[in-house]
């Protein structure tokens, strides 16, 4: 009789919508349910996944009592469950190669910004080299159960990996290409500019000897950022220097080599324009071992104004490149696109020079 009692007070509960009655008599640790949640709301199963899932012919008036009553219970939807019943795991990729910790951090930081409050969650496809699995992209994603996956240079412009993405149907979108415009929404910034206004800034400067370490040659913004940086030699009429130019590959071992290369020699340049951040840092610290002065001595810049850019000393000048914003916006496309929705084909992101203290004048001879 007790029990019969309690059981029919527990219903009356659910059904007089006192969600602090209901809390109290779930078992505590147990992860409230779509059913939980239907008796609370006095609605229907059905009513409730309605909601969750921004189906049409639910009023107002119900979708706020049903995601109330959500909130108070701390219920939250299935998502492989959803998945399962539309097909769908909804699980977006991002594929990247970039050596650069502090580059990745900030795609992903850019990706996971755009999908809070949504049923989306992102999966990382760190690689070792695209070139080495671009014929297997579509196994990789299908494999990985996603639904779309944006593509990270050098991903973004690699021809096999968008012919078969492309001939698979598989939605994705692309950060930062440099080819292709015809393939896919992406987001972009003007390497070419970026790295003419960059050189013109250590020109201004009174430097006639600047030395490039160049990212990985796989990556086509390696190519860009060296034309940028020709071009503004040239308008300069100063003449580029073959071995002024040192490769690197995206990080900071390669621009400590590259960097002390370039400062070994005797008619070693007065400025150093690396092509990203982990790589002028490793240029820093190859004048650091070598007894030169930044900036007396020399003029150490970088491109993409990463988290990196403010810890070496002395902190960098760079080229500020919106890598989160880049990763948000891309996210979005993605996200728009899977649900049908109006999205942009393209979103070109301004740069900025950030004038810190690893630049200075050209020393006098």
């Amino acid at each position: 009789m007790g029990a019969a009692c309690c059981t029919a007070r527990h219903r009356a509960g659910y059904r007089s919508g006192n969600s602090h009655a209901s809390g109290a008599d779930m078992d505590l640790g147990r992860r409230a349910t779509i059913i939980d949640v239907a008796r609370e709301a006095d609605v229907s199963i059905k009513t409730v996944s309605r909601v969750f899932n921004d189906a049409p012919n639910v009023t107002p008036k119900t979708r706020e009592r049903v995601m109330k009553v959500a909130t108070a219970l701390h219920y939250h939807p299935n998502v492989v469950a959803q998945g399962l019943v539309g097909r769908r795991s909804y699980l977006l990729g991002l594929l990247y190669e970039n050596p650069s910790p502090n580059y990745v951090v900030e795609l992903q930081q850019g990706a996971l910004d755009r999908l809070q409050g949504e049923k989306y969650r992102l999966v990382v496809l760190p690689v070792g080299q695209v070139s080495a699995i671009a014929d297997k992209i579509v196994s990789l994603v299908r494999s990985a159960a996603l639904d779309g996956v944006v593509l990270t240079p050098p991903a973004s412009d690699h021809p096999v990996v968008l012919e078969q993405l492309k001939a698979a149907r598989f939605p994705f979108v692309r950060i930062a290409p440099t080819r292709s415009p015809e393939l896919g929404p992406r987001t972009l910034t003007d390497d070419v500019g970026a790295a003419r206004m960059m050189t013109e800034y250590l020109i201004s400067l009174g430097h006639k000897r600047i030395g490039m370490i160049k990212g990985d040659p796989s990556h086509p913004a390696s190519e860009a950022r060296l034309l940028g940086y020709s071009n503004a030699l040239s308008a300069a009429g100063l003449k580029m220097r073959l071995d002024d130019i040192e490769q690197g590959m995206f990080n900071f071992e390669s621009g400590l080599q590259a960097g002390a290369r370039l400062l070994g020699r005797r008619d070693r340049p007065t400025a150093i324009f690396a092509q990203n951040d982990d790589m002028a840092a490793g240029a820093i610290m190859a004048a650091h071992d070598l007894g030169i002065d930044v900036p007396r001595d020399l003029s150490v810049a970088g491109f993409d104004d990463s988290a990196i850019a403010q810890i070496v000393w002395p902190r960098l000048t760079t080229i500020h490149q919106p890598v989160f914003d880049m990763a948000r916006d891309a996210t979005a496309m993605l996200v728009a696109m899977l649900e049908k929705k109006p999205h942009e084909d393209l979103i070109e992101h301004p740069v900025a020079l950030v004038h810190r203290q690893s630049t200075g004048p050209a020393p006098t001879a």
